[in-house]
Formats: C-alpha cells, structure tokens, sequence
C-alpha cells in the first residue's frame, strides 16, 4: 500500500504506547512526599510526564533546592521501579506497529525516559526490533525541543516533512512543530483533549483504535 504522507512514524512511550500514566503521576507524588514536600495534585504531577527527569522535577517540586534534585530523583526511580512490572502496552499497540511495520513505514520512539529506562521497557514488552530509531532524554535535549526528532530523522535518512510525531503530551505536540514535522495527539494518556487539540495535530485519536485506523487510511 502506497504511504500516503508519511514514512517515519515516532511515537512517545509512556502514555502513548505504554499505560504508566497513573503510576509516573503515583511515583512523583510519593518521591515529594518522601522529601516532605508539597504533593503536587493529580494533573500537575501528570502535566510533567514526557519531559526529561530534572525537568520534570524542577516543575512538580518548584520550591526544591536544585542541590536536592538528585535525592528526589533517586526517591522517584524507587516508587516507579517497584510496581514497573505492572505497566503494560495499551491494548491493540502491539497489533498496531506490527501492521505499520507491515506496511512498510519507518517507526521510532522519543521518549523523555532514560536510556536505562526505555531499554527495560522494551525488553519487557518484547519491542525492540520494530523500531528503527529511539531517541532518550538523557541522551540529548528534552521535549519540547526539537533535537530528538531532529536527530532520528537524520539518523533514518528521512525528510522531516514525511515524518509524524505521535503523543499524549503538549510537550510532544511543541517538539512536533518545533522540529518541522506533522503531530498527531492522543487523549488517553496525561494531557486534555483540549489542550491537545489547541496545538493543531493532524488528528486527536480518543483509542488506539482510533488512532490505528487513522494511520491505516490516511498516513
């Protein structure tokens, strides 16, 4: 089947293709806890999900001293590493990249994990050979600037304008716009539907079914 717009397909993790929103959000709230800190609420604590660990530290527990951010760093890898066995793929996200694989795009991941991070993730889910570029936070600039798609596309040899940035965040949608390349939003995971959409994707999938098909007819 003939690509219609894009050959290079990225996708964020977590949120996107990866169901931790709830436990990222847990995992903040009970490193700040730890620290004796303000809890930060519910959608404050999701709205970081997608950035770097610093950053999103720096916005979750704003009255930190900065000297204090690898120990709320360290508390936060503690709560997520103990339930990480927990998060699971959305339903139908494996079924989905094994057709766009099939069909012949590109696939790749931007992610504001660390590479230790994402590296566990995928060897989880039994992911790692359907993509052919991933790109981590701590390996170059964090979201929403353009770098890590700015570097898979050189890396895969693809022209921005035939490549699509797939995400549940604003953060996600920025670094899309900011790189030059089309956005498309999800609103299962951390960010509103509404705060997703005044970003002006392409499209906002409410299931990865939705998303999926959308892929399959108009991508």
């Amino acid at each position: 089947m003939a690509r219609d717009q894009f050959d290079l397909i990225v996708f964020d993790w977590d949120g996107t293709l990866m169901d931790s929103t709830a436990h990222i959000t847990r995992s903040i709230q009970a490193a700040c806890r730890d620290l004796g800190l303000p809890v930060p609420a519910d959608e404050a604590a999701s709205y970081v999900i997608g950035l770097g660990l610093r950053d999103a530290l720096q916005i979750a527990a704003p009255t930190l001293d900065p000297a204090d951010y690898p120990r709320l760093a360290e508390r936060y890898r503690f709560h997520y590493l103990v339930k990480d066995q927990t998060t699971e793929l959305f339903a139908g996200v494996r079924e989905m990249l094994q057709e766009l694989r099939d069909l012949g795009y590109l696939l790749a991941v931007a992610t504001g994990k660390s590479r230790v991070g994402l590296n566990r993730a995928l060897d989880q889910v039994r992911l790692t050979s359907l993509f052919d570029g991933t790109r981590c936070a701590d390996e170059t600039f964090s979201k929403p600037h353009p770098a890590m798609l700015h570097e898979l596309t050189r890396e895969l040899g693809q022209d921005p304008v035939r490549t699509v940035m797939v995400g549940d965040t604003t953060h996600d949608l920025q670094m899309a716009i900011n790189a030059g390349v089309a956005g498309i939003g999800v609103t299962y995971g951390a960010h509103p539907a509404d705060s997703l959409s005044a970003l002006s994707p392409k499209y906002v999938a409410s299931s990865v079914g939705a998303l999926s098909g959308w892929l399959r007819d108009n991508a």
